[in-house]
């Protein structure tokens, strides 16, 4: 364990090349306490380039204003201590990193503001996990966007890596799914995630990185609306040698997974490579997982799903749309409760994470917009120059709504969900009691708020 804590101080304080730039970034994780663990104490600290980032961010994002991407004063976790005794661990929400790390709702004890805590235990991390969990901690500080669920302050303590993040209190699109929307969400709530997680994708791709994770358990919602896109253990950088590439041919980690959102050009892995468009595809599939309920491909096994992306077979909406797809622009979009499909699952493969257990079975297809038809019809095209960018996506007449809404309707939006809370009857004085040697928890049957995968 000393040998691995080293090689990820070492690694960290020397040349780091995120997004192809050289960094000379210093020591990642500080360590509040003493610990045989641990040999030395380091402060985290800024690293210089975020500065320029931050500027990109604003760039990017201040062309438009959505309450989509509304920050508050609660979701800035910088200005928190990094003593462990401070944060009292409330409810269990999931786990994520090959099971390695348990996510919990906490209190920070001195102001009692309610966040997240990520805590991996680095014992049982090998080599390569912990340099996934530096690169991941690298490139969270270096992002810069609202729409973007970055981990801004990361400490360690005892054999443990804390990572803290702001409470996004409806869980993801996932929970909320299995939880409340069984057959599908709205035309109008389905927007409004669309759209932020666009915003995310667009600062993502400005950068030169590709998600290759748009699922729905990696959009996140705040009880204020924000829309936050997670999961960037599977980003990767576009650049090489200093200089941004078209394509890129890295297959990524745990990819079994994720098969039914890869893009065709990701899962065939020839010379062609693939690039940012890949992720308008994961899109498109994570747009018919938020309207029937069900994820697309999800009860085929990899084979065969394979196959059908390769011939350039693609999910449909299960119904027939009502309008010609030409005059998009004079159309208006379906407000209406629920647009569905059918929500069953069925089990996949061994390779296969079933992404829809127990979500009840819709009465039946239901008819949707002209402009959603055309929104997935663009996203999930074969050819990856067919689709257009997240950029261009932005302005589809799909999101014409999405300017509309005002908190209020954001809240009616989300009707019958409520945002989590502090649990009932949590004594105030209970606070984290692990030591380097407890074992973390692993194979619990319990229904996870939020997907970490």
């Amino acid at each position: 364990m000393h040998n691995h804590i080293m090689h990820i101080r070492h690694a960290s304080s020397a040349y780091s090349h995120v997004g192809g730039v050289c960094l000379i970034s210093p020591p990642l994780f500080s360590s509040p306490q003493d610990c045989t663990c641990i040999s030395t104490h380091s402060q985290v600290q800024s690293i210089s380039i975020e500065e320029q980032y931050e500027d990109i961010s604003h760039q990017v994002s201040s062309s438009d204003v959505s309450p989509c991407s509304v920050l508050t004063a609660d979701d800035d976790v910088t200005g928190l201590s990094t003593d462990p005794a401070h944060y009292q661990l409330l409810s269990h929400l999931g786990r994520g990193f090959n099971n390695l790390s348990q996510v919990s709702m906490a209190r920070h004890t001195p102001s009692g503001r309610l966040l997240v805590v990520k805590n991996t235990n680095l014992d049982e991390c090998t080599e390569d996990e912990l340099l996934q969990l530096m690169n991941e901690v690298l490139l969270s500080r270096l992002f810069r966007h609202p729409n973007l669920l970055t981990s801004r302050l990361v400490f360690t303590s005892c054999c443990e890596l804390w990572v803290l993040s702001p409470l996004m209190s409806y869980g993801s699109a996932d929970s909320l799914l299995r939880a409340y929307f069984p057959d599908g969400m709205s035309e109008s709530l389905i927007a409004y995630l669309l759209y932020g997680v666009l915003k995310g994708l667009e600062y993502l791709h400005h950068m030169g990185y590709v998600h290759r994770g748009v699922k729905a358990s990696h959009v996140l919602l705040s009880a204020e609306g924000r829309v936050c896109l997670s999961g960037l253990q599977s980003v990767y950088s576009l650049m090489k040698d200093g200089k941004r590439t078209r394509v890129v041919y890295d297959m990524p980690q745990h990819s079994p997974s994720l098969l039914p959102w890869l893009s065709p050009e990701l899962l065939r892995q020839d010379l062609n490579g693939y690039g940012v468009k890949s992720d308008i595809y994961s899109l498109g599939i994570l747009a018919c997982e938020l309207v029937t309920g069900r994820v697309p491909f999800q009860d085929m096994p990899p084979t065969l799903m394979l196959l059908q992306k390769l011939r350039g077979s693609h999910s449909c909406l299960l119904d027939i749309s009502p309008y010609p797809l030409g005059d998009l622009g004079a159309l208006k979009v379906s407000r209406s409760g629920v647009d569905s499909g059918i929500g069953e699952s069925v089990a996949t493969g061994s390779l296969t994470r079933t992404a829809t257990a127990e979500r009840p079975q819709s009465p039946g297809p239901k008819n949707h917009s002209a402009t959603l038809h055309n929104l997935v019809e663009l996203c999930l095209q074969q050819q990856p120059d067919s689709r257009p960018s997240a950029s261009a996506l932005r302005t589809h007449p799909f999101f014409r709504q999405v300017k509309k809404h005002t908190r209020d309707s954001f809240l009616s939006l989300m009707y019958p969900a409520v945002p989590m809370s502090c649990p009932p009857d949590t004594p105030p004085s209970e606070t984290p009691t692990k030591t380097c040697n407890s074992p973390s928890p692993t194979n619990e049957p319990e229904d996870e708020m939020w997907d970490f995968s």
